[in-house]
C-alpha cells in the first residue's frame, strides 16, 4: 500500500471510519485533506466506540504518524476537546498527531454566520451542521481566512483578526439584522489554544512527500462523499471542499501522479444527511426499517438519515470520476431480513425518456423518478460471515450485481461494526 486514496462513494456515511483504521494498520501516514469537524468516522475496537471528526483514522494505531492537511479546516476548541478526549482513554495523541500549518481556523463567527445564511435561504436551505465549515471555506477562497500559522504569530494575527471582525461585523449588523456575539477575548482564547498546538504544527506537504520519498506506505482519508464534492456533487447541497481523489493534491500538497491505488467506501444501500436531491429514497415503512437495521443516526450531529436503495447510476459515475480501483461495501448486514431488494438502475426524466448515465448535466436532478430492479433477498444472519461462501446465494448475488453496474472490482464486503467483521471478496484484489 505505497499510497492509497479512501473516499466515500456516496454522501457520505458510508463507514470510511472502519476502513481508514483497517488500513491504516499497514500504513505509516494517514492524512485527511479535507472537509471540518462536520465529519464522524466511527470505530469499533473490541466494546469500545470511538468517534473521530478532525483526528485522523489511524490515530488508534501504535507507531502511526497522522496528519491533519491544509485542505481541513479546524475548530481549533473542537479539535483539543478530541485530543483530551481520546488522551483519557489512554491514546498518546501527541505523539502520533501533526497538523499542517497552513490550515484554516474556523472561528466563532463563522459558526454564527452559518445560522445566519441558512435562516436566510428559507426553504432553498442547503441543511449544514452549523459548524462553520462553509463560511470558513468562503473566508478561505476569499482570502480573507486565518491559517493556524498566522495565529501563532502574534502580530499577524492581531491584524487578520481585527480585519475579520470589522467584516463580519458589518456583514452580520448590515445584511442580517443581528449583533455579532462578543469577541472581546476571542484573541486570547485563539492564542492559548494555538499555542497548545504548536509543537504538533509543520509543513504537511513536505512530511508527505518526504514519505512516498522514503517508500513509506500513505493513507489518504477522505471526508464526507463523492455527491457532496463542491464540484462534483449535487450542487448547491453539497460541502465546500473537493471530496474525491481529486482533493487530495490541493489538501495535502502530494503529487496527484505519485497516488498509487484509489479506492472507495459504499453502503449495500444509500443514505443522505441533510437537504439535496436523492433520487433512490424511500419513503415509506421500507426506509423506516433501513433506517433502524442500520442505526442510521449521524455520528456527529445525530440527525436521522434519509433512507433510500443503492443507486447504480451514481455509484457508477463516482468510480468513473474518482478513477477508481476497488470499492469496499459496508453494512451488507443490514439488508438481511428483506424479501426483495432493489437497486436504481435508470431514471425517467420529465419527458419520459429513461436514462442509464448519472445527468450531470442537468440542473436539477429533483424531478427525475428512480427506475428500480428488484432481487431476491435473504433472511439469514451474516454478521458472523468471513468469506464469501458464508452468505447466502442470494446476497452473493446481490454483491455480483451491485459490482457489475459499478464497473469496479467490490473488494471486501464488511456484515457489521467490528474490526473483524470485514473480509476480501477476491484476494488478488485486496489492499496490498
Amino acid at each position: 500500500m505505497p499510497s492509497t486514496a479512501v473516499i466515500g462513494l456516496q454522501w457520505g456515511d458510508e463507514g470510511k471510519g472502519k476502513v481508514i483504521d483497517s488500513l491504516a494498520a499497514d500504513a505509516d501516514l494517514v492524512v485527511r485533506f479535507a472537509g471540518g469537524n462536520n465529519a464522524g468516522h466511527t470505530v469499533w475496537v473490541g466494546q469500545d466506540k470511538y468517534v473521530l471528526h478532525l483526528i485522523p483514522g489511524g490515530i488508534l494505531h501504535e507507531g502511526k504518524t497522522n496528519l491533519i492537511g491544509r485542505g481541513v479546516v479546524v475548530d481549533l476548541e473542537a479539535l483539543i476537546e478530541e485530543i483530551d478526549g481520546l488522551k483519557e482513554r489512554g491514546v498518546p495523541v501527541e505523539e502520533r498527531l501533526r497538523i499542517d500549518g497552513r490550515v484554516h481556523v474556523i472561528f466563532p463567527y463563522h459558526c454564527q454566520i452559518d445560522g445566519l445564511v441558512e435562516t436566510w435561504r428559507g426553504e432553498g436551505r442547503i441543511g449544514t451542521t452549523g459548524r462553520g465549515i462553509g463560511p470558513a471555506y468562503a473566508d478561505k477562497v476569499a482570502r480573507t481566512g486565518i491559517r493556524l500559522a498566522d495565529v501563532l504569530e502574534a502580530e499577524t494575527f492581531e491584524a487578520r483578526l481585527r480585519a475579520a471582525l470589522a467584516e463580519k461585523t458589518a456583514i452580520m449588523s448590515k445584511v442580517y439584522g443581528v449583533e455579532p456575539e462578543p469577541y472581546d477575548d476571542l484573541f486570547e482564547k485563539t492564542r492559548a489554544l494555538a499555542e497548545r498546538l504548536r509543537p504538533l504544527v509543520v509543513d504537511g506537504g513536505d512530511l508527505a512527500r518526504k514519505a512516498h520519498q522514503a517508500g513509506q506506505s500513505i493513507l489518504f482519508e477522505g471526508a464526507q462523499g463523492v455527491m457532496l464534492d463542491l464540484d462534483a456533487g449535487t450542487y448547491p447541497y453539497v460541502t465546500s471542499s473537493w471530496t474525491g481523489v481529486a482533493g487530495i493534491a490541493g489538501g495535502a500538497g502530494f503529487p496527484p501522479n505519485r497516488i498509487d491505488r484509489s479506492l472507495a467506501v459504499s453502503k449495500a444501500y444509500c443514505t443522505r444527511v441533510g437537504e439535496g436531491p436523492f433520487p433512490s429514497e424511500l419513503h415509506c415503512e421500507t426506509g423506516q426499517k433501513l433506517r433502524d437495521q442500520g442505526n442510521e443516526y449521524g455520528a456527529t450531529t445525530g440527525r436521522p438519515r434519509r433512507c433510500g436503495w443503492f443507486d447504480a447510476l451514481q455509484a457508477r459515475y463516482s468510480c468513473a470520476l474518482n478513477g477508481l480501483d476497488g470499492v469496499f461495501v459496508t453494512n451488507l448486514d443490514v439488508l438481511s431480513g428483506f424479501e426483495e431488494i432493489s437497486v436504481c438502475v435508470a431514471y425517467e426524466l420529465p419527458d419520459g425518456t429513461q436514462v442509464t448515465d448519472y445527468p450531470a448535466e442537468l440542473g436539477s436532478i429533483n424531478e427525475i423518478k428512480p427506475v428500480f430492479q428488484s432481487l431476491p433477498g435473504w433472511s439469514e444472519d451474516i454478521t458472523q460471515a468471513t468469506c464469501l461462501e458464508d452468505l447466502p446465494p442470494a446476497c452473493r448475488d446481490y454483491v455480483a450485481f451491485i459490482e457489475k453496474q459499478m464497473q469496479v472490482p467490490v473488494i471486501c464486503l464488511s456484515v457489521g461494526p467490528g474490526r473483524k467483521q470485514m473480509f476480501e471478496c477476491d484476494p488478488a484484489q485486496a489492499p496490498a
